[in-house]
């Protein structure tokens, strides 16, 4: 049997020191086919990739999320945040999420991986929700990205509640938003590699 560890309360994580986020120097937004050409190309040259998405919030009872609107990529170097509007951009995205041979960790992504399979049309391979590991080593609850960065390296991981409620749809995302989606991916990355899973 694992020993049984507590996560941090909201309130020992608020005392720790901000974890070193993405730059927008190092963020890359992806919104057509030549982008994602090139962020492909890029992503392909390291084994393991930070993953996650978002979508526009629904905000009323039985209303049908159209995501995800966004998908973010990371490596250690740099983040990639994908736009679906552009076709093209779309299936290179797909192309990637259902490659095999390239890990793709991230948390909690049972939602995520459905929504990918009915929007791009794939099954996403090598997916690698890092809760799994933390339950394997007697973590109770789902850890998530702040409660994971508080346990590994004593850091507060800052999401902004009014981007991740913000519209992920639009055409233009904001500053806000990059900085937001890319390091999701870029910090379960990090996690996964303080982690080093067999």
């Amino acid at each position: 049997m694992p020993t049984r560890h507590s996560t941090p309360s909201k309130e020992e994580i608020a005392l720790l020191p901000e974890f070193d986020r993405l730059g927008p120097e190092r963020i890359a937004l992806v919104a057509t086919a030549a982008q994602a050409r090139e962020a492909d190309a890029a992503l392909r040259g390291t084994a393991v990739w930070g993953f996650d998405t978002e979508s526009k919030p629904t905000f009323f009872k039985d209303q049908v999320s159209e995501g995800p609107h966004v998908v973010q990529l990371s490596t250690l170097e740099q983040a990639w945040v994908f736009q679906l509007h552009d076709p093209e951009c779309s299936a290179i995205v797909a192309q990637l999420l259902a490659l095999p041979g390239y890990t793709k960790a991230g948390f909690g992504l049972g939602d995520d991986r459905k929504r990918i399979a009915s929007k791009l049309g794939v099954q996403a391979q090598d997916v690698l929700d890092l809760n799994t590991i933390f339950h394997a080593r007697g973590y109770r609850k789902d850890m998530g990205v702040k409660g994971a960065v508080a346990v590994l390296f004593q850091q507060r991981f800052i999401k902004s509640k009014k981007a991740t409620t913000s519209n992920w749809a639009a055409p233009t995302l904001s500053p806000s938003q990059l900085i937001y989606a890319a390091n999701d991916a870029y910090a379960a990355l990090r996690v996964f590699h303080a982690l080093k899973p067999d």
